[in-house]
């Protein structure tokens, strides 16, 4: 079994979206100072690096993180060449693209895996928008993957969380091929929580 990790490595300094809390790690305790063991504390955004988005992220008072199904999260999965687009995912653009007759879980690579190489963040990435977002809710996608931030504006989110779409976000699919793997998607049971925190592993098939 080949098991390739897709998930950004959680460190200071690392690229958030605007406005997101930023990433510190230290230690509480250190066998340096006199402690018999080394403890660190971490604070950051649950929606920094590798994650999952719950429905409360955009509708006030849906579901929080622990309600996601994780047969949702685990299970055949497809990574979608999207390389050769420049611009946001729409219906057009969706149209162009290659997708798997009745995949439940769609995986885009597109030019934003190469964003991971920066280590600051920036707007400049593609991603879904709400025109792009319905036809995959109608062909009854559970799953979303984009490699980078955010999986698209207010209108792809919502379309997606209102239908119980998952989006994970921040996927690294830089050492990817497009094609078929199995998915293992493990977020933090984080009660109540707008997101989760998630190590994505895909296992070659």
């Amino acid at each position: 079994m080949k098991l390739i990790d897709v998930t950004v490595p959680i460190r200071h300094g690392m690229p958030v979206y605007d406005n997101n809390p930023g990433v510190t790690l230290e230690r509480a305790r250190s066998i340096a100072d006199g402690d018999t063991v080394n403890i660190s504390r971490l604070d950051f955004g649950v929606h920094t690096g590798t994650h999952v988005d719950a429905p409360v992220h955009f509708i006030e008072g849906g579901a929080g993180a622990e309600t996601i199904d994780p047969e949702i999260l685990v299970g055949e999965a497809h990574v979608v060449d999207a390389t050769a687009l420049h611009a946001d995912i729409d219906a057009e653009a969706l149209a162009t693209l290659d997708l798997p007759p009745g995949a439940e879980r769609l995986l885009f690579k597109t030019p934003n895996s190469e964003l991971w190489s920066r280590d600051s963040f920036t707007h400049d990435f593609i991603r879904f928008v709400e025109s792009g977002a319905r036809p995959l809710v109608d062909a009854g996608v559970r799953l979303v993957g984009i490699d980078y931030l955010s999986v698209g504006d207010a209108g792809a989110h919502l379309a997606f969380l209102r239908n119980g779409v998952v989006p994970v976000e921040g996927l690294d699919l830089r050492g990817v091929d497009p094609g078929r793997y199995r998915l293992h998607c493990l977020p933090l049971k984080l009660m109540g929580s707008d997101g989760a925190p998630a190590r994505v592993l895909l296992e070659s098939l």
